[in-house]
């Protein structure tokens, strides 16, 4: 009995102790710190912790609030951009150019294969990923998984092939002294004249939507495939994602524009891809840099 009172009393005294210290401590550290920054424990803590952490908690927040806003940007070129291309075709309407006479070979055999196979898996994933943009608008399920599914697929499809088309076009693809002069008159389309457009055999637009679909593509494929595996650091992740999406605002700009020049803008343009001939006419007008340099070859 004399002990276990004496234990009690032992006890009692040092949670006494412990917190009449932890109370000196306090107000010792409030003393020594005040005069180094920080005016009490809290605020000491809160620049200790942004010190060790980093501004997680407030670019999380950004990160949050950003996030939702890539819906609407992706909607705004999905829209927008058809939309423009609408009123150009009502208001200046299709490039046409006379596809009898003299025809120039412009993509062999392989060129046409590895374009359309490059094509088929592009487009895959342009149409996957907007289905997993707008997953909540399609109700999710199914659809969503199996389209996460034929993305992924489509990625490695796509990885395969782009390499190779990037060797095959990269030399024709460099840019050139006279692109800057294609972009300042818009590559001739907003005018109905049938004047010579400074370009070699791929425009200035062309060499645009080569570089995003071969390069940007290929940054699309390395952060895509951390996301899917889910594997990186919290903050490699969230940068990940913003890579990816505003990657993909462009590239599905761009997709859209490539579309409507080939099937659209210039009349009968997708036969090449086709038959690998373009009419002479219409290479001596909208390239007419490479026309001239053939022309030069032949004399």
């Amino acid at each position: 009995m004399e002990w276990s009172m004496r234990g009690s009393l032992l006890g009692k005294g040092l949670l006494v102790f412990f917190l009449l210290s932890l109370g000196v401590h306090y107000v010792w550290a409030q003393d020594i710190l005040r005069g180094f920054g920080p005016e009490s424990f809290t605020d000491y803590f809160r620049q200790f912790s942004e010190i060790i952490v980093g501004d997680w908690s407030n670019s999380g927040r950004q990160f949050l609030a950003l996030v939702p806003k890539l819906k609407l940007y992706f909607l705004v070129v999905l829209v927008g951009v058809p939309g423009l291309f609408f009123l150009h075709y009502l208001i200046i309407g299709p490039k046409r150019f006379s596809h009898q006479g003299e025809k120039i070979l412009y993509y062999g055999p392989l060129a046409r294969l590895i374009h359309w196979v490059a094509a088929l898996f592009f487009t895959l994933l342009v149409v996957t990923g907007l289905t997993i943009i707008f997953a909540k608008t399609f109700g999710g399920g199914s659809l969503v998984r199996i389209s996460r599914k034929i993305h992924l697929l489509s990625a490695f499809g796509f990885g395969a092939v782009v390499v190779p088309m990037f060797l095959m076009w990269l030399r024709d693809m460099l840019p050139a002294p006279y692109d800057l002069k294609w972009f300042l008159m818009f590559g001739g389309y907003l005018s109905r004249k049938k004047q010579p457009i400074p370009a070699g055999k791929f425009n200035a637009g062309q060499k645009m939507w080569f570089w995003l679909a071969s390069v940007g593509g290929g940054v699309m494929l390395y952060t895509g495939f951390y996301l899917y595996l889910f594997e990186a650091p919290l903050k490699d992740l969230r940068l990940f994602v913003l890579i990816h999406n505003f990657l993909g605002l462009a590239i599905v700009a761009l997709f859209f524009t490539h579309l409507y020049m080939s099937l659209f803008a210039v009349k009968g343009a997708i036969q090449s891809m086709l038959s690998g001939y373009k009419s002479a006419e219409e290479v001596s007008v909208l390239h007419s840099k490479y026309y001239e340099k053939l022309k030069q070859g032949r004399s």
